[in-house]
């Protein structure tokens, strides 16, 4: 089924990270391919990801943005290239990444609570024996609180709203404290509170020396919101700037048929349920009930 997504560019909030210096990689991908089964889903990737920045990757449907998370986090071994995460290979470093995938891949009927999931950010830095302390705690709860839902610390997780859902989520990478958040749509279909809310937190991360890399729709929310965006689709089409976003030469390679510009405004012509993954093995859990508000 094809939907359209309307991006206005020209009505999201102008506010933007502070600059930084250029500084050595956190991320490098040199001639990077990967998929699932014999089905490529990205090819031929070379990218580089810095310190202190806030980036977006952006592109449609399929075209590989989760699969590059996939990969960076050590979750897929890519099928060739040299993938350095934190000077080191993929996995090796997993306690100072936090990866947050999309919503819809979670079972949202795990019996656990908010404050269970937060403390899951905590597990890979205790180690297989360790049991978590006093500093462990006040990390969940200072994760909870920073992003407003420590009043729901012992609620269900499932029977959160969908924006509140994806404050738990983000409040499980922030207790983490890691150098690399990897977020896959963190910011996708909540409120513009909840939207606004979760980008100021992740600004100040960016701003205090980690790299935040997340996949995004929504162009607008990319180029008001962020330093440095990738555009993909299955390889790399272009990375700089934040206003590439804005380039509708960039625009229609990463697009191509499914981009039509009209004035200032963007109309993505795209499946909202085809993801990088092989058909056959998604699993949906969609946000929201039939009448739940986020």
């Amino acid at each position: 089924m094809t939907t359209a997504h309307d991006h206005a560019l020209d009505h999201a909030p102008s506010r933007k990270p502070t600059e930084r210096p250029p500084s050595s990689p956190t991320v490098r991908l040199h001639g990077v391919s990967a998929g699932y089964g014999a089905r490529p889903a990205i090819t031929d990737v070379d990218v580089e990801f810095r310190p202190g920045r806030l980036i977006a990757v952006f592109g449609p449907n399929g075209g590989g943005k989760s699969t590059l998370l996939k990969v960076i986090a050590g979750l897929l071994k890519p099928w060739t290239g040299q993938v350095d995460v934190l000077d080191a290979p993929p996995g090796v470093e997993a306690r100072r990444v936090a990866y947050v995938p999309q919503a819809e891949t979670v079972d949202w009927d795990f019996p656990v609570s908010a404050w269970d999931v937060v403390m899951m950010g905590r597990y890979p830095a205790l180690g297989p024996l360790r049991r978590p302390g006093s500093a462990d705690r006040d990390a969940v709860a200072q994760a909870l609180e920073q992003v407003g839902m420590d009043d729901h610390a012992r609620t269900q997780i499932g029977s959160l709203s969908g924006g509140q859902r994806r404050r738990v989520f983000l409040a499980r990478a922030l207790a983490a404290k890691p150098d690399l958040y990897l977020l896959d749509e963190p910011v996708t279909g909540v409120d513009i509170t909840t939207q606004e809310d979760l980008l100021d937190l992740l600004e100040a991360e960016a701003t205090g020396g980690r790299t935040v890399i997340a996949t995004t729709h929504d162009l607008a929310c990319a180029a008001q919101r962020f330093q440095d965006v990738v555009a993909m689709n299955r390889t790399v089409i272009a990375q700089g700037d934040a206003s590439l976003v804005l380039d509708r030469d960039v625009l229609a390679r990463t697009y191509g048929g499914h981009l039509l510009v009209l004035g200032e405004q963007a109309i993505m012509l795209d499946d909202a349920h085809h993801h990088d993954q092989a058909g056959g093995t998604e699993r949906h859990f969609h946000d929201d009930a039939p009448g739940r508000h986020r």
